[in-house]
């Protein structure tokens, strides 16, 4: 399988945050730092598991920094840098450039629903606008709109700092005919966890996850076996791991990873408003699931 550039287990981080709602920037340091520790190999900062709709731009930058600085060159930094404006993303990409990050990425516009042209042309403003490698992130479910591989395939080819995709649309057909079309050195990322493994088989490199703040070796043990074409150990692993999944997701994301975080002993504050706290039957939920899973005591 082709060599992933930026690891094949990353992580969409957290956003920590203080009482007060404020960037708790120490506290970010610390959990890049926890993650990589716990087999991730890249992070993905302030996309939509880090509450990017709610972080402007100079508090994302402080986050950047943050996180540039205390892993310092040991693993990739992937920025989130797009927005739902055009002209707004392809200032702040050149802006977060300028931090040394090692790619950017840019998700399908949300809210707009502009047409397959208006997703080219602006992934491909994006692109023209900076060096650095670009992943595009396409997720409808939060989008509404879904990048069709055939788009994807023509922004891989005609700009060559386009060089991988979060495919999160949980169509399979659709990440079949991205791989197989694509040009070489274009990678594919399961954007959805419980998609890793089917998306690995069809030939994507590995995951941005966000159960790897919970059940990093484990999954990162996952992705070995499929790499090592051992698929029943794959297999195996993946049917343990999709309770936790599935737990992580019975609400919008990230509040329950937020709280998953806690119930292990890493709390990293709880997520800004529109996004409320979990309620307390979730909460049991989460906490049987997860000592069930063995972890927690």
């Amino acid at each position: 399988m082709t060599e992933a550039v930026f690891g094949r287990l990353l992580t969409a981080m957290v956003t920590p945050f203080k009482d007060d709602g404020a960037l708790d920037l120490p506290r970010a340091q610390e959990l890049a730092l926890h993650l990589l520790a716990q087999g991730t190999e890249g992070l993905l900062v302030c996309g939509t598991t880090g509450e990017s709709p709610t972080v402007f731009y100079d508090d994302k930058l402080r986050l950047f920094k943050a996180v540039i600085e205390a892993v310092d060159g040991t693993a990739p930094i992937i920025a989130n840098a797009g927005d739902n404006c055009t002209d707004d993303s392809v200032e702040f990409a050149k802006r977060v450039e300028q931090l040394g990050v090692d790619a950017v990425m840019a998700v399908v516009p949300y809210y707009n629903k502009p047409p397959q042209e208006g997703l080219y042309r602006h992934f491909g403003a994006i692109a023209s606008a900076v060096d650095v490698p670009v992943i595009l992130y396409n997720i409808p479910g939060r989008s509404v709109i879904n990048m069709t591989a055939e788009t994807t395939l023509r922004l891989a080819n005609d700009f060559e700092n386009i060089v991988a995709i979060k495919e999160a649309s949980g169509n399979l057909a659709q990440v079949a005919q991205i791989v197989s079309g694509s040009p070489e050195g274009f990678q594919v990322y399961s954007g959805n966890d419980e998609d890793t493994l089917p998306m690995m088989s069809l030939g994507a490199v590995g995951v941005i996850s966000v159960a790897s703040h919970i059940a990093g070796p484990r999954m990162a043990e996952m992705i070995a076996s499929q790499l090592a074409s051992d698929h029943t150990h794959a297999l195996k692993a993946h049917l343990e791991l999709l309770p936790l999944f599935k737990a992580l997701f019975m609400t919008a994301n990230p509040i329950m990873v937020k709280k998953a975080l806690e119930l292990v002993g890493f709390p990293v504050g709880g997520t800004r408003l529109p996004l409320p706290e979990p309620t307390e039957q979730q909460i049991a939920e989460l906490a049987r699931i997860m000592h069930h899973m063995g972890y927690t005591d």
